[in-house]
């Protein structure tokens, strides 16, 4: 069986995002280099040789993807299709009309993130269920469910916007990392929690 594991490019001061959701200064990684990266989906991007092996890794080991419906509803749904074109577990409250049909890629969890992760678990196999959205993966870390936890490290300073890691609670979270990759524009740091 794969891990859980969550993974973000991120500010140097902790930001998923900017203000209003704003990705392009954390996302700017994408495409500063000359390799030619084409997503599961379908998005192609052009980083360096180093973030483009990196890529491939993560698209050759993901089998599923649990997110947050906030994070859903951002992205419209990407189009109908994520670009790890994985299973895609939503934890919601209720399901969006017009989403709910046979054959799509997106399968609604009202009942936690434990019950999200436990199905996209059984539906990944041996590859790995990542974890996306702020608040998603925030509830997951609490409740024990991340065993590796990435992060792309972009030198920015966005001063606001969306935290990757609040809401934790007091209580240190020990990890150890496992990997380091350093590439023009981002650093690719792997941790494993400590549990």
């Amino acid at each position: 069986m794969g891990t859980v594991g969550t993974g973000f490019s991120m500010s140097l001061d902790g930001f998923i995002a900017g203000p209003g959701d704003d990705v392009q200064h954390v996302f700017k990684w994408y495409f500063s280099g000359d390799t030619e990266v084409k997503f599961p989906g379908g998005m192609v991007v052009k980083v360096s040789p180093a973030s483009a092996e990196h890529l491939r890794d993560v698209f050759r080991t993901t089998g599923a993807l649990v997110t947050g419906r906030r994070q859903f509803d951002n992205t419209q749904g990407w189009g109908g299709r994520h670009p790890l074109d994985v299973p895609v577990f939503v934890v919601t409250h209720t399901v969006p009309e017009g989403w709910d049909k046979a054959g799509s890629p997106f399968t609604f969890v009202t009942d936690g993130v434990e019950s999200a992760v436990e199905q996209a678990r059984a539906v990944a196999g041996d590859k790995n269920v990542a974890i996306d959205g702020a608040n998603i993966v925030q509830q997951c870390i609490k409740a024990g469910l991340v065993d590796e936890i990435g992060i792309d490290l972009v030198p920015v300073l966005l001063g606001q916007g969306v935290r990757y890691f609040d809401h934790l609670g007091t209580e240190p979270i020990e990890l150890e990392r496992t990997r380091v990759i350093e590439a023009p524009g981002v650093t690719h740091l792997r941790f494993r929690v400590v549990k």
